[in-house]
């Protein structure tokens, strides 16, 4: 399918890469600067919502420049557009409901990185797009990188074939411990009441068990969540065939709160998961935001993350299938 549609132009910004001959993000502009309204956008958009679709898929992620969104509502006007249906964020991350689907992206610390995932990756059913809108453009930072995932398996595979193999054969397990009311200081500081919308123990070990996890109530009230087996690598249909690195073995190995494993338990060794790290960085791409830029992503095919800003930003979320 083409990048051509007369009601969008074709645009560019700065940081945007060409991987296996897509370019990353597709920016897609008014064919007019005085085309910019929100009307003529929602307007644009209804009528080519299945080519638009295709160049989220294609080129996985694509970036909406120099429209008039000033807001929430306007956000949410776009996401609506489409008739996409909605899924509920579960996950560590301290999140706010702002506007119908709408909710601020992780609230933790400005300071910290925030390190690359696929949205919801360990949960039983996934979003297919995270689309993010720009409110207030940051100072300095607080850039919102994206990574190929299938070029992060091509290259372990690469590099590591022995390792690679063993993780996909015996799956991986992952820990998470929650504390019991949401703490904002930490970028996983999502309690587990908020997370599970509930206080009883056994409404929500029914409920993560629905998720596909276990629990273990510790002595302060808060929980462990146990998550496994899950696999390493996943393929999804029209994607090539591209075998995407759909784990989060980096962002959760050896860390204070958390931990990943593969299934049996055996570690998995540090300088793997460094060198998967490594990897992960030298293929990342990213951009400064603009205020109003609205940014779709393929949750199949990409990890995202976000990086140390100086206050003040705010970027709003919604998260669809």
């Amino acid at each position: 399918m083409e990048y051509t549609c007369k009601d969008f132009k074709v645009g560019k910004c700065e940081g945007e890469k060409v991987v296996d001959g897509e370019t990353m993000p597709l920016v897609l502009q008014p064919t007019e600067p005085s085309n910019n309204d929100l009307e003529t956008l929602l307007e644009a958009l209804k009528k080519n919502k299945e080519w638009f679709e295709q160049m989220i898929i294609k080129n996985s992620a694509v970036l909406l420049r120099g429209y008039d969104v000033q807001n929430a509502v306007d956000f949410n006007e776009i996401v609506e557009a489409f008739g996409w249906d909605d899924i509920r964020y579960v996950g560590p991350a301290p999140r706010t409901h702002v506007h119908k689907r709408v909710w601020t992206a992780n609230e933790g610390p400005l300071s910290q990185f925030i390190y690359y995932h696929h949205e919801m990756v360990l949960m039983n059913e996934t979003p297919n797009k995270v689309i993010l809108f720009c409110e207030v453009p940051p100072p300095e930072g607080g850039e919102t990188p994206f990574v190929p995932s299938f070029r992060v398996t091509e290259r372990m595979l690469e590099e590591l074939p022995e390792a690679v193999e063993e993780m996909e054969k015996k799956g991986l397990k992952y820990t998470l411990t929650a504390v019991s009311k949401n703490d904002t200081s930490s970028m996983r500081g999502r309690g587990w009441e908020d997370a599970f919308g509930t206080s009883d123990h056994a409404e929500a070990e029914k409920r993560a068990k629905a998720m596909g996890m276990d629990i273990e109530w510790l002595p302060n009230n808060g929980a462990k969540t146990i998550l496994g087996p899950r696999s390493l690598t996943k393929v999804f249909d029209g994607r090539k065939g591209r075998r995407m690195w759909f784990n989060t073995v980096v962002g959760m190995h050896g860390k204070e709160i958390s931990s990943a494993t593969m299934a049996d338990g055996t570690e998995i060794p540090e300088k793997v998961a460094k060198r998967c790290e490594e990897i992960i960085e030298e293929e990342s791409i990213q951009f400064k935001w603009e205020k109003g830029d609205v940014l779709f992503l393929d949750n199949l095919a990409l990890l995202h993350g976000r990086r140390p800003s100086l206050p003040p930003r705010k970027v709003l979320v919604a998260t669809c299938m």
